[in-house]
């Protein structure tokens, strides 16, 4: 033991001395350094033999060497400041976090008292807790005026008849109540209810033309009505300056009622920015456009479009979540969006419950952009809406002077039932489409599924009644809503089955015919 504490002894004690010898060696550094005295026996020494030029270059370099120091000691004063002043802010930010936090506590508290005064006072007036309809803490209900709430000692008014519903006097949906008074006087027009679904696409076109000097191929049209038979939402997808969003604003002039137009902002989260919301501090609904727009379709017969403009420059699925699972109830008459979870008694006269009722009478119609500013559309909403693609710009044509016309729902909807029984897809094409079904199933893992044969078969037949071909409409139906699903998939792999693809297709549906689905599968071959 006494051998290892004489060892370690010696250690430390030559390690002690490395560390005194670099402090003695700083600090006799630093005295080399301002050793003036030094500095002028050497000046001294060598200053007699200097000529005039010597003496300016001498003087001038003691002039840069203290300048330099002075600049050091200057950056390390001014080093030392901001460290200081850097503490000094943090240590102010903790006291203000600290004081913020201790304000939040007492609010809290003071929350907690106020709501246990005001059931105190419910429970004196026996009256039950949800009486007047306002929140406490616990969960529990108030029902103080604003003046009680003050302190003021007012009397407790009675908010809720025993039907549930708020008695006030006052009015949070102003947009509706506007709508309620406006239908009160409303007489509908004169609806043109001898109108075929050819002559829709003509007039349309021509009044797009002659009027707006938008030019659309009838196919377009085609398209837009078939996909408005099939579905409540429609995708308008393409280049820019192909007319996506001038087709619907178009369509709602030629049936002289405007298209409501929802510019969609990369900020939207939720539906409150689709719907609105209700103010809690003002106690007012903040309503939408879009909000009066489906209220006011339940008063009428119009066809009403409303425009979701670069509806994919935010994410569909969180701001339009609640709509797609609506419009996929099978009943429609459960086609219902929850606004505000209490009734009042100056409640707009539609607003059932705090529910507003989606009417049939209108329709969805969206506007993509694929660039690197936009997000991806999921499956989700694809399987759900009927997308369209605008990849051309109009060309140009002459078409006599059209006016608008109106059209009322219930006869584009008995055209829309016509066109599903007179022109159901043929036998022979359904056991092809099963056909190719199975062969998508077996060879790239990918089914239809029963929505999308669904859809099919109310998209084809009003597609034909407009003055389609069937196999025309089918072919579009797969490429847009089928094959478009292969992209998903690991196409590099995957090439020759695309080419097996297309020569099973042209196989089973002839030569010369379901020119789109080939075209898009070819290209899926060049991208990938």
């Amino acid at each position: 033991m006494n051998g290892f504490l004489k060892w370690f002894f010696a250690f430390m004690s030559e390690m002690l001395k490395g560390y005194a010898s670099i402090i003695r060696g700083f600090g006799s550094g630093l005295k080399q350094i301002f050793n003036i005295k030094n500095y002028i026996n050497i000046f001294k020494e060598y200053s007699q033999d200097y000529s005039a030029l010597s003496w300016v270059l001498s003087i001038l370099a003691i002039i840069l060497v203290v300048a330099i120091y002075a600049l050091i000691l200057f950056m390390i004063v001014l080093a030392v400041r901001k460290y200081i002043r850097f503490r000094h802010s943090i240590v102010s930010n903790e006291d203000l976090l600290e004081e913020i936090s201790d304000l939040q506590r007492k609010v809290m508290k003071m929350a907690k008292e106020k709501d246990e005064i005001m059931a105190m006072k419910v429970s004196q007036m026996g009256l039950p807790a949800g009486a007047a309809g306002l929140s406490l803490a616990d969960g529990s209900a108030s029902a103080l005026t604003d003046g009680e709430a003050n302190g003021e000692g007012a009397e407790l008014q009675p908010a809720v008849a025993e039907s549930g519903v708020i008695q006030t006097s006052d009015f949070r949906f102003s947009k509706l109540i506007e709508v309620d008074n406006f239908y009160k006087t409303y007489e509908p027009p004169q609806y043109e209810d001898d109108i075929t679904l050819p002559d829709l696409v003509d007039r349309f076109r021509n009044f797009a033309c002659s009027r707006m000097k938008l030019y659309y191929e009838p196919k377009t049209i085609r398209l837009f009505l078939a996909g408005m038979a099939s579905t409540k939402l429609i995708i308008l997808q393409g280049i820019s300056g192909t007319g996506k969003t001038s087709l619907p604003y178009s369509f709602g002039k030629f049936l002289q009622v405007d298209t409501t137009i929802a510019s969609v902002q990369p900020s939207w989260r939720d539906r409150t920015e689709l719907f609105g919301y209700f103010n809690e501090f003002t106690k007012n609904f903040n309503e939408t456009e879009v909000l009066k727009r489906i209220y006011s379709s339940n008063y009428n017969n119009d066809v009403n479009l409303i425009l979701l403009d670069e509806m994919n420059i935010a994410r569909v699925e969180y701001y339009f979540a609640e709509m797609l699972s609506i419009l996929e109830m099978p009943n429609a008459d459960e086609w219902e969006l929850d606004i505000v979870p209490n009734v009042w008694s100056t409640d707009p006269v539609k607003l059932d419950k705090g529910k507003i009722v989606i009417p049939q009478n209108i329709w969805y119609i969206g506007t993509a952009n694929n660039d690197d500013s936009t997000f991806a559309i999921s499956d989700k909403v694809y399987d759900r809406a009927q997308p369209i693609n605008l990849d051309a710009k109009g060309v140009a044509f002459e078409a006599p002077d059209t006016p608008p016309m109106n059209l009322g729902f219930s006869h584009l909807d008995q055209l829309f039932k016509e066109a599903f029984d007179k022109y159901p897809i043929s036998q022979e094409n359904l056991k092809k489409i099963q056909q190719l079904d199975l062969w998508v199933i077996e060879k790239l893992r990918v089914a239809f599924g029963n929505r999308i044969l669904k859809q099919m078969n109310l998209f084809v037949p009003v597609y034909v009644a407009c003055g389609g071909d069937e196999l025309d409409g089918i072919d579009y139906v797969l490429a847009t809503k089928i094959f478009r699903k292969f992209e998903s998939l690991n196409l590099a792999m995957l090439r020759e089955e695309l080419r097996e693809l297309c020569q099973y297709i042209t196989k089973i549906f002839g030569k010369n015919k379901m020119n789109e689905s080939i075209a898009y599968l070819e290209r899926l071959q060049k991208l990938f």
